[in-house]
């Protein structure tokens, strides 16, 4: 299947290259990038990932894609769409997701990348509704998703499967946006669309 590509401003969200495993490892190795985390990524670990991430979109079309900035074709993370595959209490869903290099931080490229994968995944996928969720100490993806339009979900909390042993990060707070509303925020911000 061919995979999506999609040009934004300042972004291309795209397959993974090979050369886009040692800084994606260097990002996974941050302990302030993987503060919200169970650990760092060591090299192993960050390259299955990003294989991972690769084969998926190469069987879907969509996924996790790599992050690059278009003037210096930096590999910068990953932003994109990914189908959870533990046991959450809200499934089945579709999450929205990121992480980049903390060097990148702070410019907007985050929300950049993140209109254009709810784009591909209102227009282009029908999706219904696209979820993200976080530990509830996490301030900075939860500012993101308020920023994208996403809503606390009224339900209250819940606590993730896969950090069950770690108290810090088992409540996890759930964010989420359906297509109408996405559609009716894109026309009164007049959101471009990606190209």
């Amino acid at each position: 299947m061919q995979y999506l590509e999609i040009a934004t401003e300042r972004l291309v969200l795209r397959q993974w290259h090979e050369q886009d495993f040692a800084p994606f490892a260097a990002l996974n190795a941050d302990p302030e990038v993987m503060a919200y985390f169970p650990e760092v990524l060591d090299r192993p670990q960050s390259d299955a990932m990003a294989n991972r991430c690769a084969s998926l979109i190469s069987e879907r079309g969509w996924g996790l894609w790599a992050v690059e900035e278009r003037l210096s074709h930096c590999f910068i993370g990953f932003v994109g769409l990914h189908i959870p595959s533990y046991d959450l209490p809200f499934k089945p869903c579709v999450e929205i997701g990121w992480r980049l290099a903390r060097t990148y931080w702070g410019q907007g490229y985050a929300t950049e990348a993140a209109q254009a994968a709810l784009g591909i995944g209102f227009r282009e996928l029908a999706l219904e509704q696209i979820v993200a969720f976080t530990t509830v100490e996490n301030c900075r993806s939860r500012a993101l998703m308020e920023r994208l339009g996403m809503q606390q979900d009224s339900r209250g909390n819940f606590d993730h499967p896969a950090v069950a042993d770690i108290p810090r990060l088992r409540p996890h707070v759930l964010y989420r946006l359906d297509r109408q509303r996405w559609l009716q925020q894109c026309e009164e911000r007049a959101i471009p669309q990606p190209g």
